[in-house]
């Protein structure tokens, strides 16, 4: 018997694109881009493990500058002020734990409420029929063009006027309701829903108040893990008004108990270390979080019709 070779399919060649000169420049722009994005995030870890006495000597050397653990020791409260002096530190104190979780509270309560108030507006603005609906939509969605710091000042009389001053009630209150932005986000995402369900869910005598919470409401989850993630990234990294009113030690966020602690010098000069380690820690969650779900946040954005 003769055997008979049957010859291999041949692989399909990938059509590579010719390198040309703008190809090569866009691509050296791109790498450029990243490095100056990553640059910081580095030099906040190089600084973190090294010690205060060789960073002055040291200061162009992108390695570390004798290596030391040092820095995390103190964030962490495993070290004493006298240790803390003995590597170069300024032996200042910080309670990172407490400030931690005043972030986590502050963070948490203000997404859930906007989250949840934000979503009720935007099911208006989408399907409720109300005269001078369209007008106040537009003078929601002019709000956004104001910077924060214009709002600033009255909030915190309204929250003297009140007594709230240094209390979480008070810490919370400006964001808890609702924002602009997540009512624009959420209304776009109700105007692209089938409204099949809803209207069969009318014939069968469900109110508008059942519709949103049983039928509205979890078809929107995917959109709504996007938005409670922004809003509590752009919480956590809140630092003006949890400085205006919140001055007391217990109620301190991690963005202002960090800018007390650099202040705090007996030595005359930063724990810069120390300072750069307790960054790192604080912003570690947020940058896994939105390394872990940054796919599908722009996903959602791009499904929402978000340009």
């Amino acid at each position: 018997m003769t055997a008979t070779n049957h010859p291999s399919p041949a692989r399909p060649q990938r059509n590579r694109k010719p390198v040309t000169v703008r190809r090569a420049a866009s691509w050296a722009l791109i790498i450029l881009a990243v490095a100056f994005s990553v640059l910081p995030f580095y030099w906040v870890l190089r600084t973190s493990v090294s010690t205060n006495g060789s960073l002055a000597s040291n200061a162009t050397n992108l390695l570390p500058a004798d290596f030391n653990l040092g820095a995390f020791k103190r964030v962490f409260g495993l070290q004493s002020a006298e240790e803390a002096m003995a590597e170069g530190g300024s032996g200042a104190h910080i309670d990172f734990w407490l400030y931690l979780r005043n972030s986590v509270l502050f963070a948490t309560i203000t997404t859930v409420g906007a989250l949840f108030f934000s979503a009720m507006a935007a099911y208006a603005f989408a399907r409720l029929r109300w005269k001078g609906r369209n007008a106040v939509f537009s003078l929601f969605l002019a709000t956004m063009m104001v910077p924060g710091i214009f709002t600033a000042l009255p909030n915190f009389l309204l929250i003297k006027n009140l007594g709230l001053l240094n209390t979480l009630i008070g810490l919370v209150l400006p964001y808890l309701f609702m924002s602009p932005f997540a009512i624009f986000f959420l209304r776009q995402f109700f105007l692209n829903m089938s409204r099949e369900v809803e209207e069969a869910a009318m014939l069968d005598g469900a109110k508008h108040l059942r519709i949103f919470f049983q039928i509205v409401l979890p078809n929107a989850a995917a959109p709504l893990a996007t938005l409670a993630l922004l809003t509590f990234i752009g919480q956590w990294n809140e630092y003006f008004w949890p400085l205006l009113v919140a001055n007391q030690d217990d109620l301190r966020v991690l963005t202002v108990g960090l800018g007390v602690f650099k202040a705090q010098a007996p030595q005359g000069a930063p724990d810069w270390s120390g300072l750069m380690a307790a960054t790192l820690v604080s912003a570690l969650p947020i940058l896994l979080l939105f390394i872990a779900f940054g796919k599908k946040i722009v996903n959602s954005i791009g499904f929402s019709g978000i340009k």
